[in-house]
């Protein structure tokens, strides 16, 4: 599609991120996201959020956030993407991991960013920060 030419900029493929989105059931702050769908994550105010430890960045007056935990199948690598703007906090066993990778691009309509986690197989809490708007599409995915 001539208009998804941006998404190409993307370090690795983001299609089956498109195709999810499309359909992205809405889910409330709090939510556990699934590995290999999306949702459509309502967001609160951030300081309303209730996040398990403080964002890496802290989020602006007037943003939005979400608290959202997942379960990191064995092979535990997992990439988060995003719809819009916004940044994401990884926590396992009560400690912020950092990613492994990312790749955003602001000309890709409806994706705005793709990051990579490596976690230890299990339960995850996943943090989103700083969005300008209440709503955000996140899709979690196992990494091609």
């Amino acid at each position: 599609m001539a208009e998804d030419a941006g998404c190409e900029a993307f370090k690795w493929p983001v299609t089956r991120e498109q195709a999810l989105f499309a359909a992205a059931p809405a889910r409330p702050s709090g939510a556990t996201l699934v590995v290999g769908a999306a949702a459509d994550l309502a967001l609160v105010p951030a300081e309303k959020a209730g996040f398990a430890l403080p964002p890496e960045h802290a989020p602006a007056s007037g943003t939005f956030g979400a608290v959202a935990s997942v379960e990191v199948p064995a092979e535990g690598a997992i990439q988060i993407s995003l719809s819009g703007e916004a940044w994401i906090d990884v926590i396992q066993d009560g400690h912020a991991l950092k990613s492994v990778g990312y790749s955003g691009v602001k000309t890709c309509p409806g994706i705005r960013k793709s990051v990579r986690f490596k976690l230890a197989a299990g339960p995850a809490t996943v943090q989103f920060s700083g969005a300008k708007k209440a709503d955000l599409k996140v899709a979690v995915l196992a990494p091609e």
